[in-house]
Formats: structure tokens, C-alpha cells, sequence
């Protein structure tokens, strides 16, 4: 029998799935990191022991549990958080640690400087996007600045997918999904990487070659062999970032579809006939040429939930903490008692696109109870993905049918919130293996095993999620919005 794996790098956990070619998953492994958090507004990983690391200990598990020859692996794929900002010499050893998507904001001064520099109108004709805290261009302009002698030993400028990619098959390249959040270095139009808006980032020369999703990097290499057990030859994809696969991985891949991913961050993506330009959401070319989405991600979610365990539930068993937390905000009804949480913990993503916003639980007063806070808590989540989904329907893409995603669907009590203060039905598959799973298919698919419509028989829908609206949520949703409007000069002056 003939198989594929995928692993993908979250960003506290990494996971392997290996799958036969009807898409039956035979063995799966997974183990756990840590997002690094050196400063305010920073975030990080370690690209040694957290992306390769990782994918070696899940790679030989999955090889160990299975007992499978590895020579019946005919495919691998990889995706992992991104856009990320790593630095490499020519040897491809990483010079620091891997600066993270969105929610590590130290490039703001550089964001702003940009923006002004080359102009938000010609930045989103030539690049589709806004420059926001999830764009990698201002970060290397940071790394430049700021870290001058890194940037000059610098061979390549890698994102943590390339990274994989690069160890695994010594290929430097990076897919158009990915590459288009490098703004303002990559023109959405040409689909090719560009100097010209700011030639003092980087030479060209030194980002990685462009690549399809579905396009095969190169092989594995004696060494990648050695260290992971895989066999060498096998091919490799160019792989992609973890939300755009995983999105596949449910049969998004048709306009009107949409992805709603429960991690760390809430992340959406939603297939579009053609570009969308709107500097409060993202865009950015879908996984095969000739295709577009456009996405939104709020920067805190499943994040806000491991805080919530981690302060408020100590008195509670690890594994314990989240069946009982939902138990207790299951008593506290629609509205949470008249609490209101703002989620901006790490600032914020879209649509605001503000580092300086603030977290906030609102009303408090001496009833309320730790089941109250925990509902607060997951209507302010909502309340936010409400205001991503209320940005899409103002640019016309409302989504014709919704798949949720991700191990927060594993909390019926955030999954029906969402469902209930967005007005939208949302759809769960029968496996929940994610990006991992998205990426066995990716294999697959390269090799030419599957075409693009079989992953709906991979992966097909097990239930729907009914909304069932409160009056209290629109209320709440207004007043949502107002408390942000209403504090934002005050969490400007707080820095």
C-alpha cells in the first residue's frame, strides 16, 4: 500500500499524520512547544528545536507506531505557522530565532514608516494587503536596523515552512500563499517578488524561489534521511502555512467557501473569485495558480483560553481544567451576566489592525463567578470573529457555507457561541486532524494519487452547527464595539 505524510508546526504543537491513499489515517503523533514571549508584543520560536525538532521526533513516532517501510512513503508535505521572519546563513543554520506571524508587533515603527514612505493605496494595488504587524517586508527593515550584524551575515530570509522544506531537501523556496504576506516584496499582479516599492529591505536574491503548493520542492536528502528515518528520494512539496492547508483540508476550494480555524488564534480563509482589496483584511493567492482568498485573524483565542486555565484555574488538574471551565460557564447564561471582555490581549489583528489595543473584562462586580469570566471570555472572542465577518459581507464575500476548524471545536461552548453571535451555521468534518491531514493530501495530490475534488471523500461533513441568536448578544456585540472606540486613546497613551 502506498502513503503520504503530513506534518504540520502549530504554535504549541506540533502533529503528523500518516495516510494511505483513500485517506484513512494510519498513525498519528504529536508533541508540544512553546511560544516564546521575550518582551511585550514579541513572539517567537526556535526554529531547531521547535520546527525541525519537533518534525523529527513526530516523523520517527509515526515511522516506530506504524512499522511501515519507509520506502512506501511516496509523498511528503509540511506546513507550519506563518508568515514568519528567520534569518539563515549559507548553510542554512538559523542567525536567531524565528520572529512569528501577526502577533509579534516589533516592527510597528517600520510598518507606519513604510506606509507613508510608498502609500497604503499603491502598497494594496501592488500587493493586495495593508502593511500590518502579519507583513514579514517590515520586519526584515526591523532586523536590519536593529539587528545590523545578523543582517549582514545573512545568506536567505526564511519562513518557518522554508525552513522544513530547506532541511529536508536543501531546496530554497517558499509558496505564493506565503510569500504574498512578505509585502511589500512580493506584486500580487505579477505573482513575483519585486524591489522596487523598497529597495532597502533586501536583495532579491536572497528570498526564497516561488513555488505552488502542489509543486514538489525536491527530495530527501542522505542527511534528512539519517535524522528522520524517511527515505531518500522522497519527494517533498513546497508546502504552505498551516490555516491555508487546513482549510483544505475540509474541501475549502471553491468561492463562497470559508475556513474557520479555533487555535491559538482564530484564523479565517475564505476562497474569492478574484482579488479583494481592503486594508482591514488580508489577501493573498490560494494554493494553486489562477485562484484567490482573502483571510482575517484575530491575534489572541485559543491563547486567551490557556491564560484563563493558567491564572484562574490552578486549583484545577491540567487535563481536568477545560471540561470543568466549560461546565461552569455552561451555568452562566447568554451575555455572561452582563460581562463584556475585549480579547486584545496581544493587540489585534483585523480587522483593526491595532498592536496598541487593549484586553479588558468589562462590568465585573462581586456576583460575578470564574463561569461568568470564562463566558466573557468566549463571547469577546466571538464578538471579535463577529467583526471580521461583518468586514467580509461590508466587501461583498459573505461565505455560502462555513467549516470550522481546529481543537476549539472541541468546545461546543465557543463553537455555538460563535455560531449564535455571528448568525452563521458552521459545518464540522469527520476528521479533525487539521493541517496535518490537509497536508498527507497535498502529498497525494502532487504526485498526481487524488485530484483536488477527492477531499470531500477524504474528509466528509459529520454535523452542523446551528445559530440560534440571542437579542442580548447584538446588544452586547454594540457595546463591544463602542468599549473598543471608547478605550483607545487610553491603551495608546498605556503603550
Amino acid at each position: 500500500m502506498a502513503y503520504t505524510l503530513g506534518i504540520d508546526i502549530g504554535t504549541y504543537e506540533t502533529k503528523g499524520v500518516l495516510v494511505d491513499e483513500t485517506g484513512h489515517i494510519h498513525a498519528q503523533a504529536a508533541r508540544g512547544h512553546k511560544m516564546l514571549v521575550p518582551q511585550p508584543g514579541w513572539a517567537e520560536h526556535r526554529p531547531e528545536e521547535d520546527w525541525w525538532g519537533d518534525f523529527v521526533h513526530v516523523c520517527r513516532t509515526i515511522l516506530s507506531d506504524s512499522g511501515i517501510d519507509p520506502a512506501d512513503i511516496k509523498a511528503v508535505a509540511c506546513s507550519a505557522i506563518g508568515p514568519c521572519m528567520l534569518p539563515v546563513d549559507a548553510r542554512g543554520t538559523p542567525l536567531m530565532n524565528g520572529v512569528l506571524y501577526g502577533v509579534d508587533g516589533r516592527a510597528e515603527a517600520e510598518v507606519r514608516e513604510l506606509t507613508e514612505r510608498i502609500g497604503e493605496d499603491t502598497i494594496i494595488a501592488r500587493c493586495g494587503n495593508a502593511l500590518t504587524s502579519q507583513s514579514v517586508g517590515p520586519k526584515i527593515l526591523w532586523l536590519k536596523r536593529q539587528r545590523p550584524e545578523i543582517y549582514a551575515n545573512t545568506a536567505h530570509i526564511l519562513t518557518s515552512t522554508s525552513f522544513l522544506v530547506q532541511r529536508l531537501t536543501g531546496e530554497v523556496v517558499i509558496d505564493h500563499f506565503t510569500a504574498a504576506s512578505f509585502s511589500p516584496l512580493y506584486d500580487v499582479v505579477t505573482q513575483g517578488w519585486v524591489d522596487d516599492l523598497a529597495p532597502d529591505i533586501l536583495p532579491l536574491d536572497k528570498l526564497p524561489r516561488l513555488l505552488w503548493s502542489n509543486e514538489i520542492a525536491g527530495t530527501i536528502t542522505e542527511a534528512a534521511a539519517a535524522a528522520t528515518g524517511l527515505a531518500a528520494g522522497t519527494p517533498v512539496t513546497a508546502g504552505t502555512i498551516d490555516a491555508a492547508v487546513e482549510a483544505f483540508s475540509v474541501g475549502v476550494d471553491q468561492p463562497g467557501d470559508m475556513m474557520m480555524m479555533y487555535g491559538s488564534t482564530i484564523f479565517i480563509v475564505l476562497r474569492t473569485a478574484g482579488r479583494t482589496p481592503d486594508p482591514r483584511i488580508w489577501y493573498a493567492p490560494w494554493l494553486f495558480e489562477g485562484a484567490h482568498t482573502a483571510m482575517a485573524g484575530l491575534a489572541t483565542s485559543g491563547t486567551l483560553t490557556h491564560w484563563f486555565r493558567d491564572q484562574f484555574a490552578r486549583d484545577l488538574a491540567v487535563d481536568a481544567a477545560f471540561p470543568t471551565l466549560a461546565e461552569e460557564a455552561a451555568t452562566s447564561p447568554p451575555g455572561a451576566n452582563g460581562l463584556l471582555m475585549l480579547p486584545y490581549f496581544s493587540g489585534e489583528r483585523t480587522p483593526i489592525h491595532d498592536m496598541n489595543a487593549k484586553g479588558a473584562f468589562f462590568g465585573l462586580n462581586l456576583t460575578h463567578t470564574r463561569g461568568d469570566m470564562y463566558r466573557a471570555l468566549i463571547e469577546g472572542i466571538a464578538y471579535g470573529t463577529r467583526h471580521v465577518t461583518d468586514t467580509f459581507a461590508e466587501t461583498g464575500q459573505s461565505p455560502t457555507r462555513l467549516l470550522a476548524v481546529g481543537g476549539g471545536t472541541k468546545n461546543r461552548l465557543w463553537l455555538q457561541a460563535t455560531s449564535d453571535i455571528t448568525g452563521i451555521d458552521q459545518m464540522v468534518c469527520e476528521k479533525t486532524s487539521g493541517a496535518a491531514y490537509g497536508d498527507a493530501f497535498l502529498a497525494a495530490l502532487a504526485i498526481g494519487a487524488v485530484d483536488r475534488a477527492h477531499i470531500t471523500d477524504w474528509n466528509p461533513v459529520q454535523e452542523t452547527v446551528r445559530a440560534t441568536p440571542d437579542p442580548i448578544y447584538e446588544k452586547h456585540y454594540a457595546l463591544f464595539r463602542r468599549l473598543y472606540e471608547q478605550t483607545k486613546d487610553i491603551a495608546k497613551e498605556m503603550g
